[in-house]
């Protein structure tokens, strides 16, 4: 295949303004005229749709721990007839966990090295001057593998400030791409999960088309678009198979997070995917052979959940006979009850023992490795999953039988191991990938 040009926008750190960089990018790049592919590295829930309303294409995400080769394989090939592939980085470009997964320890600059794309690094200068410089020479030569294009300055306060910067740059034999001004109205919306939903955005076109004005104002993006390098797309690995013909899959404000490259997987298997709201109480398709609840936020609209009696009533009468399954926030709902940050408890639909609270709020985050200790659908008992987990709720009652022995990336075993009971299952992971057989 034709080898498609690429660049990883990256950062020291979080919240170092990477993603509006990227946003503006995209839609600077879309606005030229080109097809622009982009990616998300690492297992990120939200940033996708961001990516998808700024360059008009879906995003995927890339992930070196949870995904074998062939899949990485079978995920890069969806930029077919894109001119240029732009990814953007989780949490610091080189952060990652302790153990090896299927394919590395799941950094931006592992997927960097392994797809050619060179970074671009993001450097918050807000409080520096040319000891930014140390900082970012410091990120260029930590790994030698990793392709480096040059910098751009975020949250500059002056002029004197940008020449400071610049200075040190230069001695450092770093290239300066762009220098972004401090501005405060350049931020997103955030909760506690990080980015609100691209679809809760009061007004996202406008603040993208923001991003682009500003960036084509203070970055060299013809020159971003020159220091991006081949990487051919895979096509030998297959996507997730889908877990039935007929897939009736919740999509709405609090049932969203669902993995593009998943979706993707099961549409290009020949699977019907059948959207419904359960906020707008709108009953599964009844010829669904199964219903899919994925994460989100249904904390954030309990009550309306809760009033939703045909929602509930048909996903009830479809649990007799036929599967239902549900990811962290879907997982929530198919349990007794939820509680929300004020205390008030809302009836949830009772599939499944699982009481959550919000209240008695607990962080979990990171990669899980679960082996099913039951069946659930598209993969039988003994099953090795790939998945990861981010939430804030806590389990006050789980009375049903446990899904699967779960442990973190280090082997570490965590508690929320999902449940089952009947035709119904649940996990708190958002699942990835089966681990891919070696050999």
């Amino acid at each position: 295949m034709t080898e498609i040009p690429g660049i990883m926008i990256s950062a020291p750190a979080s919240g170092t303004g990477k993603t509006t960089v990227m946003l503006g990018l995209l839609r600077a790049l879309a606005d030229d005229g080109l097809a622009v592919q982009p990616f998300k590295s690492g297992p990120d829930y939200i940033d996708p749709a961001f990516h998808r309303a700024a360059s008009g294409r879906p995003s995927f995400n890339l992930d070196t721990w949870a995904m074998g080769s062939s899949l990485l394989s079978a995920i890069s090939a969806q930029s077919a007839g894109a001119e240029i592939c732009v990814a953007e980085g989780s949490m610091g470009l080189y952060d990652g966990v302790a153990t090896r997964g299927q394919s590395g320890f799941g950094s931006s600059a592992e997927t960097a090295a392994r797809m050619g794309w060179p970074v671009v690094l993001v450097v918050d200068i807000s409080g520096q001057a040319q000891s930014a410089a140390a900082t970012a020479l410091g990120f260029r030569a930590y790994n030698s593998d990793v392709p480096f294009a040059g910098v751009i300055l975020n949250r500059c306060a002056s002029p004197r400030h940008e020449r400071l910067a610049r200075l040190g740059m230069d001695k450092a034999g770093l290239t300066v791409l762009g220098v972004l001004p401090r501005r405060g109205d350049l931020t997103l919306p955030e909760r506690h999960l990080g980015l609100i939903q691209a679809v809760e955005h009061p007004d996202l076109e406008a603040a993208i088309a923001g991003y682009a004005e500003f960036l084509r104002a203070h970055v060299d993006v013809a020159a971003i678009r020159a220091a991006a390098r081949g990487a051919t797309p895979g096509g030998t690995g297959r996507l997730p198979e889908p877990p039935a013909q007929r897939i009736a899959l919740a999509q709405d404000a609090a049932f969203s997070f669902a993995y593009p490259h998943v979706l993707a997987g099961w549409r290009a298997a020949g699977a019907e995917v059948l959207p419904f709201s359960p906020l707008a109480d709108e009953a599964p398709d009844a010829a669904a052979d199964l219903v899919w609840l994925p994460g989100g936020y249904p904390e954030l609209h309990g009550g309306t959940i809760a009033a939703a009696a045909r929602f509930r009533t048909a996903l009830r009468t479809h649990a007799e006979t036929r599967p239902v399954h549900g990811e962290c926030g879907g997982y929530m709902a198919l349990g007794d009850g939820l509680i929300d940050k004020d205390g008030t408890r809302h009836r949830m639909a009772g599939l499944l023992g699982l009481v959550t609270s919000y209240e008695k709020r607990k962080f979990h985050l990171g990669y899980r490795r679960a082996r099913l200790l039951a069946p659930m659908p598209g993969h039988g008992t003994g099953a090795d999953l790939r998945g990861h987990e981010f939430h804030y709720s806590t389990i006050l009652e789980q009375p049903d039988r446990p899904l699967a022995e779960v442990a973190d990336a280090d082997g570490n075993p965590v508690a929320e191991t999902g449940s089952h009971r009947g035709q119904v299952t649940g996990t708190f992971f958002h699942l990835i990938t089966a681990q891919e057989a070696v050999g």
